[in-house]
C-alpha cells in the first residue's frame, strides 16, 4: 500500500476488488509525480487504476484528473452515525447473530462469497464482478483487520458481516446475505449487532459504504445512519 494526497493505492492480486486508490483528495490534490508512479505501478501489473474521490473533494482536483483521462464508472454513498447510547440488537424470528471465530472462518468465508456472487438488485447495482477466487483472497487477505459475524436461519448459515475498529471508529465492512434467506431480516440483525458491539468497544462514530438506493442503505438509515458523502469511482482510459 502507498499513502498519497489523504488516501493510499493499494494492490492485492490481478482484478482483485481489494486493486484501488481509496480516500484519494482528502488530503488536498496529489503530486503529478505522485500520482504517475501510482498509475506506472498499476500499470506494470496490468491493471487499471481506480480512484474513490469523495464530493468533498477540491473540484479543481477532480479537474485535473479529467484532464489526466479518467472517466466517472459509478458512484457510492458513505453512510455514519453517533454512537454512544444503548443499541437494541434486532432478533427476527428464527435468526441469531454470533461472533466468527477461527473455527468458523471457513463457513463465514462460504456463505459470504456465495451471496457475493448474486448481489441483491435493488437500487444502482455494483458494476464489478468477480469470480469466486478473487473474492476469497479479498476475503482471507482482510480477515485478520476485522471483526467477523455470522447469521443463521433456524440453525443454519445464512449471512455474515464485518467490522474494523480504529480510532473510535466503527467501518462496517461488508454484509452479504444468502439469496434464499433475503428479506428475512438478517440484515438488520447483522447491523445491529456491529453497532452494539462497537458501542460497547467504545467508539464514537459508525461508517458504511453502500450503493445508492440499496436496500443496504435502507437498513442502514432505519438504524440511524445519516448520509455523509457520495463518492466517484473512476478509471483511467487509454
Amino acid at each position: 500500500m502507498t499513502p498519497i494526497a489523504g488516501g493510499v493505492a493499494s494492490y492485492a492480486e490481478p482484478d482483485s476488488p481489494l486493486n484501488k486508490v481509496a480516500g484519494l483528495g482528502f488530503g488536498g490534490r496529489p503530486d503529478p509525480a505522485a500520482l504517475d508512479a501510482v498509475e506506472s505501478a498499476f500499470a506494470d501489473r496490468g491493471q487499471p487504476v481506480q480512484p474513490e474521490v469523495a464530493s468533498l473533494a477540491d473540484p479543481e482536483f477532480l479537474e485535473m484528473l479529467a484532464g489526466r483521462g479518467y472517466r466517472l464508472v459509478s458512484f457510492e454513498n458513505v453512510l455514519g452515525r453517533a454512537l454512544g447510547g444503548p443499541v437494541e440488537r434486532v432478533t427476527p424470528p428464527g435468526v441469531t447473530v454470533e461472533p466468527s471465530d477461527d473455527a468458523a472462518f471457513e463457513t463465514w468465508l462460504d456463505v459470504v462469497v456465495e451471496a457475493s456472487l448474486t448481489p441483491d438488485t435493488q437500487g444502482v447495482p455494483w458494476l464489478e464482478e468477480f469470480p469466486r477466487e478473487v473474492l476469497e483472497n479479498a476475503e482471507r487477505d482482510a480477515a485478520a483487520l476485522v471483526r467477523r459475524y455470522l447469521a443463521r436461519l433456524d440453525g443454519e448459515p445464512a449471512g455474515g458481516g464485518s467490522m474494523r475498529l480504529a480510532d473510535g471508529i466503527a467501518q462496517l465492512t461488508g454484509a452479504a446475505t444468502a439469496p434464499a434467506c433475503r428479506r428475512r431480516g438478517i440484515q438488520s440483525a447483522l447491523l445491529a449487532a456491529r453497532l452494539a458491539d462497537a458501542t460497547a468497544a467504545g467508539c464514537d462514530v459508525a461508517v458504511i459504504t453502500v450503493q445508492p438506493g440499496s436496500r443496504s442503505q435502507e437498513n442502514a438509515q432505519r438504524r440511524g445512519f445519516d448520509l455523509l458523502y457520495t463518492r466517484a469511482v473512476l478509471t483511467l482510459v487509454g
